[in-house]
């Protein structure tokens, strides 16, 4: 984008044009049914500066109205404002002006799945690809939407090219240890989610994916210090304080497990697994929350 006024120098764009899906936080982990379903687009803002940039874009486009990246890069700031129908938009009219945007395609797909619009977030993500084969981020997009109607060989193949497009690319390493645990392959699973932790070891969803697949190969003490790696990040994660209840209960600590499921019931009171945990751990100890 070539803006020749001194307002390009105020405009502190967000990250690239694509809306970064490597904000692992917000991916899926098997067994987090009764959690929010949430999708990694971007990590909403709470510092006030996605509006100044919102402002700032808007101006720039009121000065340049046909320019795609300027739609493209609002409707980044829309998404990471957590306005995906006004992100969605600005992603149309990107697409509008630049039909051969792979990026712009693939932004909508990613705010497209944030209001439940699986169907046409896919084809916008096979519509990035077919612009652009080499573009990973939309066979990570792709393969999650896969993986989320049961389409595991397809979501597989996908996050297989993505690895060789973007070998550094954790959240495509987080994406397939997630598919792989739901073909079953804990072990495949545990390797993923350490090439995941390894390439970005900051954010806390790889470590809770990464803990249920401890817990299915028995190795509890190790779970536990995934949660305890998880809840360091995010406290509010009701599906990993659950998890290491649940860790901590076959590791035969009934009270250390009571205490989790019990933080995970007043974060989400319909968590199934720590209601399940509640009832088989809770008698004859106190409640720890009175």
């Amino acid at each position: 984008m070539i803006v020749r006024n001194g307002l390009a120098h105020k405009i502190a764009l967000i990250g690239a044009t694509t809306l970064s899906a490597a904000a692992l936080a917000g991916c899926e982990t098997v067994g987090s049914a009764a959690s929010p379903r949430q999708y990694a687009v971007v990590e909403t803002d709470t510092t006030g500066a996605t509006n100044v940039n919102i402002a700032s874009l808007t101006e720039v486009i009121q000065r340049n109205p046909n320019d795609a990246a300027a739609y493209n890069t609002r409707g980044a700031a829309y998404a990471r404002a957590g306005q995906f129908n006004d992100a969605i938009a600005d992603f149309t009219k990107a697409i509008s002006i630049d039909p051969n945007s792979g990026s712009a395609y693939n932004n909508r797909a990613l705010a497209e799945r944030q209001v439940g619009r699986d169907a046409a977030a896919l084809q916008d993500f096979s519509k990035a690809i077919s612009i652009d084969p080499n573009y990973g981020p939309a066979y990570i997009g792709r393969a999650n939407v896969e993986r989320a109607q049961g389409n595991l060989d397809q979501a597989l193949s996908d996050l297989n090219v993505a690895i060789r497009l973007m070998p550094e690319s954790a959240e495509a390493y987080h994406a397939r240890g997630l598919v792989r645990q739901k073909q079953g392959q804990e072990t495949q699973a545990i390797a993923d989610f350490d090439a995941a932790i390894d390439r970005n070891p900051f954010v806390s969803a790889p470590y809770a994916a990464r803990g249920q697949s401890l817990i299915a190969t028995n190795q509890y003490p190790k779970a536990i210090e995934d949660y305890n790696a998880a809840l360091n990040v995010n406290n509010k994660d009701a599906t990993s304080w659950a998890y290491r209840g649940l860790a901590y209960e076959k590791s035969g600590q009934r009270k250390e497990a009571l205490e989790n499921y019990q933080r995970a019931a007043v974060i989400d009171p319909n968590n199934a697994v720590a209601r399940a945990g509640l009832g088989r751990v809770q008698g004859g100890v106190g409640s720890l929350f009175n």
